[in-house]
C-alpha cells in the first residue's frame, strides 16, 4: 500500500466536561477498585482522588471544552501566485524534488571491509514490527512484569496454610533424695508429638488446629502412675485475633495490594518503554529517509557543478581568469566534501536504525546499509484538542502509574493510621482431652466432649507517647500529598507534550508547502538559466558563476523541503506517543504473557515465548490511521 495516500486523523469521542470526567473517573476508580478498595477508609480515599481528578481535568480542559469541534491542519498554497506555468510543472518536478530521485541510487562507495557498499530496503512496517519484537531495551523491560508477578505471589503466599510437627523423645534415669530410706531413682521414657496446621487470616489474625500426644512409660520402682504406660491426647483449636492494632483486611492485605500495584505499574512501564521504542524507531526511520535523500541531492548537485566547472575551465582562452577557474574547482570540491559527510551520516543513521530493530538478519555489525522503502507522508491531520487531552489522560501509562502511586501511598497511610492504635489481641482456645493406655483408642475418645478446656485471653499494650507510630503516620500522610501533587504534575506534563506535539504537526505541515514552493521557484530559476544558455549559445563566466549559485540554492531548497516532510512525520509520531496511542496506530496488540522459567537472555525470540506485545493486523506500512484513535 502506498504510504503517502493515508490521511492521519484524530476524531473526538466525547464532547463536554461531563463525558470527559466520566471517562477519566471510570479509569481512575477501576484502577483503585482493582487493587482492592472496599472499606470505608478506602472509599474515602477514592472520593478524595475523584475530587482531585475533577479539579485537574476541569482546569486543564477549560479552553478545549469551549471549542470541541473537529479541526484540520491547513496551509496556504501560493503556487498560483508564483506565476509558474502549469505545463512546466512536470519538468520542474523532474529537475528536483521527490520525483527526481525515483531510482533511489546512491553514489558508489566502499564499506569498512573494503567491499562495495551493499544496500537493503526496509519498510516502516518491518522496522516497527522488528523493533517491538527484538529491541534489547524492550526485552529487558519485558522481564519486569515477571519479577513483580513473583513478588505478588510471594505476598499472597503469606496466607497459605503451614503444616508443622515437633517430635521429642526423652529417657529419664535420675536419682532422687528420700527421707524414708533408700532413694528410688526415677526411670521414665516420654514421647511428645505435636503436629497441626496454622494459617494467617485476612482479618489480621491467625487460626491454628493442632493435636498433642504425650506418651509416658514409667519404670520407676514402686511407681504410683496409673495407667502405666499412658497416653495423654489433646486436640486444640485456637484463634488469635487483634482487635485494634493490626486488625482488618486493609492492614493484612496491604502488602498484597502494594505488590499487585507494582505488577500493574511494571506492565505500564513496559507499555511506556514500548511506545518510546516504536516512536524512536519511526523517527530514526525518517531520519534515515532524510539522510538518503540528502545524499541523492548532494550527488546531483556535485554532478551539476562538475559540468558547469568544466564549462568555466573551457573558457580559459576567452574570458575565464585563473581565479575564476580556481573558484569553480573549489566549489566543486566543497560539494564533494559535503557529499562524503552526507554519506557518513547515512551510514550512521542506518546503524542507529539497526540498533533499534535488533534484526537477527541485519545485525549492527553487518556492513549492509539500510535504505527506506516508504515515502514520507504529506497529508492533513484531523483533530480535536479536547479529544487529544482526554485520550492522553486515559491512555498514557505515566498517568496510570501516578494513580497507582496514589493508591500505594493511601494504603501505607491506612496501615500507619492503624498502627497508632493500642495493641489489644484476643485469644480463643478450645482443647479436647483424653487419657488412656494406648494412643489409638485415646484419639477416638478425645472428641467425645468428656474433657474440654476453654481459654479466653486478652493482651493489651500501648507505648507511652506513641511517638514512633505518630511520626510514621505523619510521614505517610505527607507522602500521600506528594503522590497527589505528582499526579497533577504528570497530567500537566502529558498535556504539555500533547500541545507541543500538535503545534509541531501544524507548523511542519505548513512548512511543507512553503519549502515546496521555494524549491519549485528555485527550480524555475535554474531552468530559465539553462534554457537561455541553450538558446543563445553565448554565455559568460559570470553567468556560469550565477548558475553555480542557483544550483546551490536549489539544493538548499530541496533539503529544506525534505527536512520539513521528515519533521512532519516525526511530529505525527510524537503526537501519537503523547496521547498514548502509538501501539493502536501501529496495530500492535499489547498482551503481556508470562515469561517461561527456562528463559535465556540470549535465546532467539519466538512467538511462543514472548512476554511483550505482538504485531497483529494486515501487512501494511505503519502509518497514521484515521480510525485507530478510537479503536
Amino acid at each position: 500500500m502506498n504510504h503517502s495516500c493515508r490521511t492521519p486523523a484524530v476524531y473526538p469521542r466525547t464532547l463536554g466536561a461531563a463525558c470527559l470526567c466520566a471517562t477519566l473517573f471510570s479509569s481512575v476508580l477501576t484502577l483503585l477498585f482493582a487493587a482492592g478498595c472496599e472499606t470505608p477508609v478506602a472509599i474515602d480515599t477514592n472520593r478524595s482522588l475523584r475530587n482531585s481528578a475533577i479539579a485537574t481535568a476541569r482546569r486543564e480542559t477549560a479552553d478545549a471544552q469551549s471549542q470541541p469541534a473537529i479541526r484540520t491542519t491547513d496551509r496556504e498554497d501560493q503556487l498560483n501566485d508564483m506565476g509558474l506555468k502549469p505545463e512546466l510543472m512536470p519538468e520542474l518536478e523532474k529537475m528536483a524534488g521527490p520525483k527526481a530521485y525515483v531510482s533511489g541510487e546512491l553514489p558508489p562507495d566502499t564499506d569498512l571491509l573494503g567491499q562495495p557498499i551493499r544496500t537493503r530496503k526496509v519498510s516502516l512496517e518491518r522496522a516497527v514490527t522488528t523493533a517491538a519484537t527484538n529491541n534489547l531495551a524492550v526485552q529487558f523491560s519485558r522481564l519486569a512484569p515477571a519479577v513483580t508477578e513473583a513478588q505478588l505471589v510471594n505476598a499472597q503466599a503469606a496466607f497459605d496454610w503451614v503444616f508443622f510437627s515437633n517430635l521429642n523423645w526423652n529417657n529419664t534415669d535420675s536419682p532422687r533424695s528420700s527421707t524414708l530410706g533408700a532413694a528410688t531413682p526415677i526411670k521414665q521414657q516420654t514421647t511428645q508429638w505435636n503436629t497441626g496446621l496454622r494459617r494467617p487470616l485476612t482479618t489480621g489474625g491467625q487460626i491454628t488446629v493442632q493435636q498433642e500426644l504425650n506418651y509416658l512409660d514409667d519404670t520407676t520402682r514402686n511407681s504410683s502412675v496409673r495407667p502405666n504406660p499412658n497416653s495423654l491426647v489433646g486436640v486444640t483449636l485456637q484463634i488469635d485475633q487483634p482487635l485494634l492494632r493490626g486488625a482488618g483486611s486493609d492492614v493484612a492485605l496491604a502488602e498484597t495490594r502494594i505488590a499487585r500495584n507494582a505488577e500493574r505499574s511494571s506492565i505500564a512501564t513496559l507499555r511506556r518503554d514500548l511506545i518510546r521504542n516504536i516512536t524512536d524507531t519511526e523517527k530514526a526511520y525518517w531520519q534515515l529517509f532524510n539522510a538518503t535523500r540528502t545524499v541523492q541531492i548532494l550527488k546531483q548537485l556535485l554532478d551539476r557543478g562538475t559540468l558547469t566547472a568544466s564549462q568555466v575551465k573551457g573558457r580559459i582562452d576567452l574570458d575565464a581568469t585563473p581565479s575564476q577557474i580556481a573558484d569553480s574547482i573549489a566549489r566543486v570540491e566543497r560539494r564533494r566534501a559535503d557529499l562524503l559527510r552526507a554519506q557518513s551520516a547515512l551510514l550512521q543513521a542506518s546503524d542507529r536504525l539497526k540498533v533499534l530493530m535488533n534484526d537477527p538478519e541485519i545485525p549492527v555489525g553487518s556492513e549492509i546499509v539500510l535504505l527506506p522503502a516508504d515515502q514520507a507522508i504529506d497529508a492533513s491531520l484531523q483533530f480535536s484538542l479536547l479529544d487529544l487531552i482526554e485520550t492522553s489522560i486515559t491512555d498514557r501509562p505515566e498517568i496510570e502509574q501516578a494513580i497507582l502511586s496514589i493508591d500505594d501511598t493511601a494504603t501505607r497511610k491506612l496501615v500507619a493510621d492503624n498502627a497508632r492504635l493500642p495493641r489489644l489481641d484476643l485469644r480463643l482456645q478450645t482443647r479436647f482431652n483424653s487419657l488412656g493406655g494406648n494412643p489409638g483408642p485415646v484419639y477416638s475418645d478425645a472428641l467425645d466432649g468428656s474433657f474440654v478446656d476453654y481459654l479466653v485471653g486478652l493482651v493489651f499494650e500501648q507505648p507511652i507517647g506513641n511517638r514512633r507510630a505518630e511520626s510514621e503516620y505523619r510521614r505517610r500522610n505527607i507522602e500521600r500529598a506528594q503522590a497527589v501533587l505528582s499526579y497533577r504534575n504528570t497530567v500537566q506534563q502529558v498535556i504539555g507534550e500533547v500541545k507541543n506535539s500538535l503545534r509541531s504537526v501544524t507548523l511542519n505541515y505548513k512548512l511543507i508547502t512553503q519549502t515546496r514552493d521555494s524549491r519549485l521557484a528555485a527550480s524555475d530559476v535554474l531552468r530559465s538559466l539553462l534554457v537561455e544558455k541553450q538558446l543563445t549559445k553565448s554565455y559568460t563566466v559570470e553567468r556560469l558563476d550565477l548558475e553555480l549559485n542557483r544550483q546551490e540554492s536549489l539544493a538548499s531548497a530541496e533539503r529544506e523541503e525534505v527536512q520539513a516532510v521528515v519533521d512532519y512525520n516525526s511530529a505525527v509520531a510524537d503526537l501519537y506517543a503523547a496521547i498514548g496511542r502509538t501501539l493502536t496506530r501501529n496495530k500492535i496488540d499489547f498482551n503481556v504473557q508470562p515469561v517461561p522459567a527456562e528463559y535465556v537472555p540470549f535465546a532467539p525470540r519466538t512467538a511462543n515465548n514472548q512476554a511483550y506485545p505482538n504485531q497483529s493486523g494486515p501487512s501494511e506500512p505503519a502509518t497514521p490511521d484515521p480510525n485507530t484513535i478510537n479503536q
